[in-house]
């Protein structure tokens, strides 16, 4: 059976994303116009469009199209936007991102995940996404930017990460512990790092980032 999939596409806007309030027009429409199924694995392709995190490898998986949208609305990006990606997955996410900003740097651990994600990116005549094979936790710059997309939750929201918005920047990320996860957009608000205000926006629950889980806690 052939799949329709701008039928799928436009399905998925109306079905999932739209009822899960995202209801910005710009956002709408990037999810309306990328190809998500040409950022999946070809024997996962069927469920693209599917209500679902899709397993990618090494542990990493792809958010659900919902939270995705989500993650879009609250950044509010706009055309002249520096954005940061922790955690490139399968590229998708950076493809939206790079059609609703200037420039996207997005950081991926895994090599061969990077890879597929710069070809799908290519084929995709995406050009203003960059793809680092590096660990956010170990990789450093002296860029700032107007907005931050992590990918993978945190018990504790890095202090690092933070140090890499602008002022006036926001960042997206999930934090906390199973379940109890909440997803929150973090504003610095002055050049010192602990200037922030957290807005809390909705629960979920995500796999962590390599390094962020909670440290266990031993009782005797």
């Amino acid at each position: 059976m052939t799949i329709d999939y701008a039928k799928a596409r436009a399905a998925m806007v109306e079905q999932q994303v739209r009822p899960w309030d995202v209801l910005d027009a710009r956002v709408l429409e990037t999810i309306s116009r990328v190809p998500r199924e040409s950022f999946v694995a070809e024997s996962r392709r069927a469920l693209a469009y599917a209500d679902l995190e899709l397993p990618l490898g090494h542990g990493e998986l792809m958010l659900k199209p919902v939270v995705e949208g989500r993650a879009l609305q609250a950044l509010k990006l706009e055309q002249g936007d520096e954005v940061l990606q922790i955690g490139t997955g399968s590229g998708y996410l950076a493809a939206c991102i790079g059609y609703l900003a200037r420039d996207v740097v997005s950081l991926e651990r895994h090599d061969d995940l990077a890879d597929a994600a710069r070809g799908r990116l290519q084929a995709q005549g995406i050009a203003n996404v960059e793809v680092i094979t590096a660990d956010a936790f170990t990789w450093n710059t002296d860029r700032r930017f107007d907005a931050i997309c992590v990918c993978g939750a945190v018990d504790v929201i890095p202090e690092r990460f933070v140090q890499w918005l602008r002022p006036g920047g926001r960042m997206f990320v999930v934090r906390g512990r199973a379940p109890a996860m909440e997803a929150v957009l973090v504003r610095r608000e002055g050049e010192a790092v602990n200037a922030t205000r957290i807005e809390s926006l909705f629960e979920t629950g995500l796999t962590y980032l390599a390094g962020a889980a909670p440290v266990p806690q031993f009782s005797l």
